[in-house]
């Protein structure tokens, strides 16, 4: 293991690299407000065994990275973009694999559109296109309101997260059983959950932060650029998006939305998946990252 700290303008990043220096790197793109650790490490390993240099992150405002006042230093999804290149920096990596879930498809997005000799692949899951007002669509939910363009809203368990989240608990032992209880909302009832390992999982990550307390400040970014999206029909990355079908935040057909925004995406479908990462998707998920990424070298087009 290879710990480095990159630096974003003003801000260091916490970042680790796993696996033979001599495979060829990945970078892992952790969802809002997750630190490095949102990527297991018995899932990594199964990465780093099929023959790839895994790096993963933390967010700014997560984990050992920089934390600050969101209020007084305000930033958007530019500067999280920003971030990523500056890990592939700090790591000599001139051009990665890039796999990123959830909020994190976003910045994988905008890395497509302005760092694209960055990317030899990517690989985008757990997230929507750059055109979904996702924010909005929330919203919509809390207030009963239909979709507006024509894909689902997200699905009762979000609201279900949000208000647990939102709720006051007593103690660190409390608030890592509220995170596992998320998890298990969010998995949902489709494949196997083991609390124990989400339990593991949480704890490592409030060990790694220092502090049990959850980081909000991805709460508060301004909505990503819509209007961008138009943009990445001239993408020439070789890109897949995996489609969990049991995903309550961006339900099917969103993965095949955005599958369709890219030219010569491929669209993987895994079976029972939630918005979460539980042993019993390991396998297949892996297997899906590692034909894509092992199957594409670098490619000419795109601009630094």
């Amino acid at each position: 293991m290879t710990e480095r700290i990159a630096k974003s303008g003003d801000v260091r990043l916490w970042s680790e690299a796993l696996g033979d220096p001599a495979d060829p790197a990945l970078l892992l793109i952790a969802g809002g407000n997750q630190s490095s650790r949102a990527w297991p490490r018995e899932f990594v390993g199964l990465l780093t065994a099929a023959g790839l240099r895994v790096i993963r992150y933390d967010h700014r405002d997560t984990g050992r990275s920089t934390i600050r006042d969101f209020g007084e230093q305000p930033y958007g999804y530019a500067e999280l973009t920003s971030d990523a290149v500056a890990v592939l920096d700090a790591h000599d990596v001139a051009a990665a694999h890039v796999v990123a879930m959830s909020m994190g498809t976003i910045t994988g997005q905008l890395l497509a559109l302005d760092h694209s000799r960055r990317l030899l692949s990517l690989t985008l899951m757990l997230g929507g296109g750059l055109d979904i007002d996702f924010d909005g669509n929330i919203e919509r939910l809390f207030k009963g309101e239909p979709s507006v363009d024509g894909l689902p809203l997200p699905g009762r368990p979000l609201l279900d997260v949000l208000a647990l989240m939102s709720a006051p608990v007593d103690g660190p032992e409390a608030e890592i059983d509220r995170r596992v209880e998320r998890a298990r909302i969010l998995s949902g009832d489709q494949v196997p959950f083991d609390p124990a390992e989400f339990r593991r999982w949480e704890q490592e990550a409030a060990d790694h932060a220092g502090t049990v307390a959850e980081p909000v400040a991805h709460h508060m970014l301004a909505s990503h650029p819509r209007e961008r999206a138009a943009e990445l029909a001239r993408v020439r990355v070789p890109t897949q998006v995996v489609q969990a079908l049991n995903d309550p935040v961006a339900p099917p057909p969103h993965g095949r939305h955005l599958a369709g925004l890219i030219p010569g995406a491929r669209l993987v479908e895994i079976p029972g998946m939630g918005h979460a990462l539980p042993g019993a998707v390991h396998a297949p998920l892996a297997a899906a990252i590692t034909t894509h990424t092992l199957g594409h070298g670098p490619h000419p087009q795109g601009e630094l």
